[in-house]
């Protein structure tokens, strides 16, 4: 510890990939930032901690209603839940899912990047009936086009195939709703189906009290992610919302929780190598200024055993939002130390591993099957606290 500041230091270690890359000029050296503007080292405060959702007393079906109206108006409503996330959680443990998850749909989910959304209770949404909604789904695409509302979408002036299927094997409890996969493929007869889009509804360790909570005619699938035309992904939003009285909107992942998958990916590090510990940080300077920060794994599991080494026995497969916090305030106090630029000036945009990566404006991609239960249960969790109350 740093006797004057009680910052966390690190022996003087092997990191040597650092880059400042600024999005409107060349490659930066320490030398060049010299000359640029002087950046305010202002801190920004850490998020605060979570309390727990309340439950609610009506039905979601009355409160969707009364408090956003229209489902079209979800994006102009402030209504926002003020939760935060949990502040401990368990410590990731390695859990492939290749022995109870079908190859193609482990295929669909993994090294594929995923723009995410959250999604209110599916009403009346049933795993049973999931070839009818194939159809009307198809059906709901074909009468878009046939009105010219969808003519521009890639790949649909050719004839095309929706499936649904269930993705038996991802649920981790008792309470997790079945994770569904919704296909959208083109029926060339020249040539194999080729896939136009894809999407997701998942639910990965969920509180179980707000999941009893529901009323029974509502299914939990939170978690919304698509891959494909922006078009298509707009009409599939629109069908479900039509069909099971649902509201969707942008899922992004905030500083904390980028955070988070920062210090849960370097947790695996003993078990799965994770290769570079990598983070882009966004300056408020003129003009932007982008920092990628890449740490050697070993060095960043060193940090984190330094941090984790005064945890409680009782309390080892847990880790604490304290520890986060010191894990990234070490990494800040290094770079700080070989370049004077406080990166608490800045915002966390991105962080990835040989295990995934994540971004701000909502986009993750899952690179280990080892791991997509930690990740997806943290996703699942920042998707219920986004909902609208």
């Amino acid at each position: 510890m740093c006797p004057g500041c009680g910052a966390l230091q690190l022996p003087e270690p092997k990191w040597k990939t650092f880059w400042l890359i600024s999005t409107s000029a060349p490659l930066l050296t320490p030398s060049v930032q010299e000359k640029s503007k002087t950046i305010s080292l202002a801190r920004t405060p850490l998020s605060g901690v979570v309390v727990q959702r309340r439950s609610k007393g009506r039905s979601y079906r009355q409160s969707f209603r009364s408090c956003l109206g229209a489902a079209s108006k979800l994006g102009l409503t402030p209504r926002l839940t003020a939760r935060r996330l949990n502040t401990s959680r368990k410590a990731p443990k390695s859990h492939d899912i290749k022995e109870k998850v079908d190859a193609e749909h482990l295929a669909l989910l993994v090294k594929t990047e995923w723009k995410l959304s959250y999604v209110t209770p599916l009403h009346r949404f049933r795993h049973t009936q999931l070839k009818s909604y194939a159809r009307q789904l198809s059906a709901f695409i074909a009468a878009e086009k046939q009105q010219g509302l969808a003519v521009e979408v890639e790949g649909l002036q050719n004839s095309f195939k929706v499936s649904f299927s269930v993705v038996q094997g991802m649920a981790d409890t008792d309470d997790d709703p079945e994770t569904v996969f919704i296909q959208i493929h083109s029926k060339e007869t020249s040539e194999p189906q080729k896939s136009l889009w894809c999407g997701l509804l998942t639910c990965i360790n969920a509180n179980p009290e707000y999941l009893r909570s529901l009323p029974k005619d509502f299914t939990c699938l939170p978690l919304f992610g698509s891959k494909g035309a922006e078009g298509l992904s707009a009409l599939v939003k629109s069908w479900l919302q039509t069909s099971f009285d649902c509201c969707f909107g942008p899922l992004e992942i905030n500083q904390t929780s980028l955070q988070w998958l920062a210090a849960l990916w370097t947790n695996c590090h003993a078990e799965s190598n994770i290769q570079h510990l990598k983070m882009l940080w966004s300056l408020p300077v003129e003009p932007p200024l982008q920092v990628t920060y890449t740490v050697n794994p070993n060095d960043a599991w060193a940090l984190w055993s330094s941090v984790r080494k005064d945890a409680p026995e009782e309390e080892a497969g847990c880790i604490d939002i304290e520890e986060v916090t010191r894990f990234i305030q070490g990494l800040k106090s290094h770079f700080y130390r070989h370049f004077r630029l406080d990166l608490s000036a800045g915002v966390l945009k991105q962080v990835s591993t040989a295990l995934g990566s994540a971004k701000s404006d909502g986009r993750i991609k899952i690179s280990s099957s080892r791991y997509v239960t930690t990740t997806l249960t943290l996703l699942t969790e920042c998707a219920l606290l986004k909902m609208p109350i």
